[in-house]
């Protein structure tokens, strides 16, 4: 029996499918200390392999270190276009994909190895672990901020190690998110990059397998493969 009520239920599912990597529509408002607050303890409370906790929270408001970060990500945004197919490469030129200087806060969160010593339980077989604990941290951050109305968008086009540098990070700390928080306009109702054609949203249908990589059938599984396939309108899915 589930201790949340019909509505906790759909405000969770709403702040899921409503949740967008923000770059644009930021306005000027901060977002009260209590607001942040609450945001920060609800990623601290992300779990983690064998509770190491292993985030630290970098908060930024100062104008001249949000500048030296957007000059590191325009250098990054120039080197990677690069990589991208010709055909693709104004478009991707094009994109908005920040809002460094537009939000109120910048955080990074980084994670730290040596939290708790060198052993900490579950993470000897998958030292990639304790990345992931910092990813859940981010999401359980994400989360909460759209639950109160605060936009949130992911910055990966930067140089880790310039990034050290800006924000005097030790060496042994390794920055995993750079994060653009604020009140916003509005939230789209399609993520970015799917409103402008980059990538489509892929069916969950192609993305689940029964009992064996590759196999999409399955007696065990016969109801639930139905359910998948019928594409459900979930009330708050976009």
């Amino acid at each position: 029996m589930s201790d949340f009520s019909s509505q906790e239920k759909s405000g969770l599912y709403k702040a899921i499918y409503t949740r967008r990597d923000v770059r644009s529509h930021f306005h000027s408002n901060q977002i009260p200390d209590e607001i942040l607050t609450r945001i920060l303890n609800a990623a601290h409370h992300a779990p983690s392999v064998g509770f190491s906790q292993p985030w630290n929270f970098v908060l930024i408001r100062d104008n001249s270190t949000k500048l030296q970060v957007k000059q590191s990500f325009d250098l990054e945004k120039t080197r990677s276009s690069n990589d991208v197919d010709y055909q693709k490469k104004e478009k991707y030129l094009s994109l908005k994909l920040e809002g460094i200087l537009e939000s109120d806060v910048n955080l990074c969160i980084t994670y730290d190895p040596s939290r708790f010593g060198p052993f900490v339980i579950g993470k000897s077989s998958i030292p990639e672990t304790g990345i992931y604990s910092v990813c859940c941290a981010v999401q359980n951050l994400w989360l909460a901020a759209r639950s109160e109305g605060i936009g949130v968008g992911w910055v990966s086009i930067l140089s880790n190690q310039k990034l050290k540098e800006i924000l005097n990070l030790p060496e042994h700390i390794i920055p995993v998110a750079y994060l653009c928080l604020g009140y916003v306009k509005e939230f789209a109702e399609k993520p970015d990059l799917e409103s402008a054609k980059w990538l489509p949203r892929l069916k969950l249908e192609d993305v689940v397998y029964f009992e064996k990589w590759g196999q999409t059938s399955s007696q065990l599984w016969d109801n639930i493969n139905v359910l998948i396939k019928s594409n459900l309108d979930y009330a708050f899915m976009k």
